[in-house]
């Protein structure tokens, strides 16, 4: 990448870091459920941003697809995981989860993580990182169709999980 090996390369990999940290964090927070995978999913973006076998090609996809490429797939790789050696769900309350300051915020975070994986990234880049549909159809290598029907089937999921969770508390 051009603006990485260049002239200023350290304030340019800065600038970049700054600019798409905080998205991709939430992005890989709210797949994985652990504030410590984010991270490390995160640093795993950048790092493959400086690898000298980056397969970045800004013809290709903007860097921003590019990065949600990779936090989607490093994140998915640490649930596959945590699942082969059996570790608690990724709804289950750790310290992580404590982040979330309200009873809404928790409810809400906890049933997007009972999505079913692809309706869950799907919202998730749509409701919270304010991704274009579109482009979330080219990061996900899917129809603009397709990714309609996983957003309505994900609203609707979640409107019949929220709606049981508030009966339960009546």
């Amino acid at each position: 990448m051009e603006l990485v090996n260049g002239k200023g390369r350290e304030k340019a990999f800065l600038q970049l870091f700054d600019e798409h940290h905080g998205a991709l964090f939430r992005f890989a927070f709210r797949l994985t459920g652990s504030a410590a995978d984010a991270e490390d999913v995160v640093q795993e973006c950048f790092l493959e941003l400086v690898r000298p076998t980056c397969a970045f090609v800004p013809a290709r996809a903007p860097l921003r697809t590019w990065l949600f490429g990779i936090a989607r797939n490093q994140s998915l790789k640490r649930l596959r995981r945590r699942e082969s050696v059996g570790a608690e769900a990724a709804g289950t309350l750790t310290p992580e989860t404590e982040l979330l300051r309200t009873e809404l915020s928790e409810l809400v975070g906890h049933a997007v993580l009972q999505l079913p994986e692809k309706q869950r990234e799907v919202l998730v880049l749509a409701h919270y990182e304010k991704m274009p549909l579109a482009e979330i159809a080219a990061l996900l290598e899917i129809d603009l169709g397709a990714v309609k029907s996983r957003l309505q089937r994900a609203r609707a999921a979640l409107k019949e999980s929220l709606a049981a969770c508030r009966s339960e508390k009546k």
